[in-house]
């Protein structure tokens, strides 16, 4: 048999019973602000736990539970289109986005921790409706999968196949040799993080509610805001710095930070990503206030707050904003364009391509020259002190090219639905990049409400291939991968 039909669909079914359970926990919120959005969300609810529940109830029995790669890649994908067309219920059923193609635009940019929206007016939206909205958002950061694998002992069966397909990165590192070992791991820290910086925004002031959502859309890297103003609604030096402090953690590798929590800092700062990550940080935010101080009139703590903000929230692919980046000055514009083709630590939560390919990408066409002087040397590229092997090389040149191909067919794409050009590479650089604002009429202050269905069905897709890293949709796509001989 080509699939094993009956343990995806067991799955499938699971993961929606999941999916109605975090819909559950948005209720108390929702009655607790005396809104009516409680129907809308247990509706649902119960729609996704009836569809879910008894798709699992009628796959429970099967005797083979084997789960191949190929497998694991058909089963991600379909979780991550099934979860956003669940998850856009709430907001289509409570009225507070009237359309389907907006609501799942919203549910899918939560879910793959993008945060691009098409919301206009975010703070009329009801408090459990938006509690929903960063919660997707916390759910899609770590992965719904990661979870299922952490929770469920009937996936410990081909866990590491579903690890592989959704972790973000070249390889998932494991803490614990038993790979639902790590992901149990990797939820605590995750989960320790977002009631930490919860904790810390709530006594800088934020009210409860606000801490809890900024929490949980921080450690996501996903920039979901219940203000209209982003973090600029809050005119707080406090609060921009603990912010700063969470995204710069989030866009660290999730193994790294465990290591960090034991003591172990000398081994995290061998880290060649890590020390890469913090450098290149380092060097542009010092690029950006000194661009800031001299072309406004911010004083030198506020540029310096701006940028190191602004900066950390595109490199980490979260998304918050302070400022509108586009309206410094235009080498600075080009710099965060550009910053939107970097992104995080592999092993986080960060979207785009992640400071390890960039590294060995670098090294690589270094190293190309020295072979050119000397073709019969054999010379490697190393990473943290170690040969990189032919076939990760390999990967990392493939998904550049693929990248670059698919962002320039795409903001080509998008040029034809009718939108200007800056528009159209900003919505695509930053949906494949999972950031969030981008450039033209998608910038900081702007959103994606303008845009035509066919740009946002468009774009949803774009922004579940860059969560997913190219490579576990793409192989949907092939010949080879349907065939019985793959």
């Amino acid at each position: 048999m080509l699939f094993n039909w009956k343990v995806l669909f067991n799955i499938l079914g699971l993961i929606l019973v999941f999916t109605a359970g975090f819909m559950l926990i948005c209720l108390p919120v929702s009655l607790y602000y005396g809104s009516q959005d409680w129907k809308a969300l247990l509706s649902s609810s119960g729609i996704t736990l009836l569809v879910g529940g008894g798709t699992w109830l009628l796959t429970r029995n099967q005797q083979d539970k084997e789960m191949r790669r190929r497998d694991g890649y058909l089963v991600v994908t379909l979780s991550w289109i099934l979860i956003s067309s669940f998850g856009s219920l709430p907001y289509f059923l409570s009225g507070a986005i009237p359309t389907y193609p907006d609501a799942f635009f919203e549910a899918m940019s939560g879910f793959t921790t993008t945060g691009a929206t098409i919301l206009t007016d975010i703070e009329v939206v009801p408090k459990g409706i938006l509690f929903w909205r960063s919660l997707t958002q916390w759910i899609g950061g770590m992965g719904i999968i990661v979870l299922a694998v952490a929770i469920l002992p009937i996936l410990g069966i081909g866990g590491m196949q579903l690890f592989q397909s959704e972790a973000p990165g070249i390889s998932p590192d494991k803490l614990k040799p038993r790979i639902r070992d790590t992901a149990k791991r990797l939820w605590i820290i995750y989960l320790s993080l977002t009631l930490a910086e919860t904790v810390l925004l709530w006594i800088g002031g934020m009210s409860f509610y606000d801490a809890i959502n900024h929490g949980l859309t921080t450690m996501a890297t996903g920039g979901f805001s219940p203000k209209n103003a982003s973090i600029a609604h809050y005119d707080s030096a406090y609060i921009q710095y603990v912010i700063t402090i969470f995204m710069f953690l989030a866009g660290t590798s999730f193994t790294l930070t465990y290591f960090m929590l034991k003591g172990s800092f000398r081994k995290v700062w061998q880290n060649e990503e890590f020390r890469n990550y913090l450098w290149f940080t380092v060097i542009v935010t010092t690029i950006t206030t000194v661009g800031i101080f001299i072309s406004t009139e911010n004083n030198a703590e506020e540029s310096f707050r701006y940028a190191v903000f602004q900066v950390i929230s595109v490199i980490s692919t979260t998304g918050y904003i302070t400022a509108d980046y586009t309206a410094w000055m235009p080498l600075l514009t080009v710099i965060f364009f550009l910053l939107m083709f970097t992104g995080g630590s592999a092993g986080s939560t960060s979207g785009g391509v992640k400071i390890v390919r960039h590294t060995i990408l670098l090294k690589n066409s270094l190293l190309e020259m020295k072979r050119q002087i000397h073709p019969s040397a054999v010379i490697p590229v190393r990473y943290n002190n170690n040969a990189v092997t032919q076939d990760i090389t390999f990967n990392v040149l493939a998904f550049f090219i693929i990248y670059i191909t698919i962002f320039a067919l795409g903001s080509a794409i998008m040029s034809l639905s009718g939108v200007d050009f800056m528009t159209a590479v900003g919505s695509v650089a930053t949906s494949l990049g999972n950031i969030g604002p981008g450039i033209g009429t998608v910038g900081p202050v702007d959103n994606f409400a303008h845009l035509p269905d066919f740009g946002k069905w468009f774009l949803s897709f774009l922004m579940m291939l860059g969560r997913l890293e190219l490579f576990t949709v793409l192989m949907l796509f092939t010949p080879y991968y349907w065939s019985r001989h793959a």
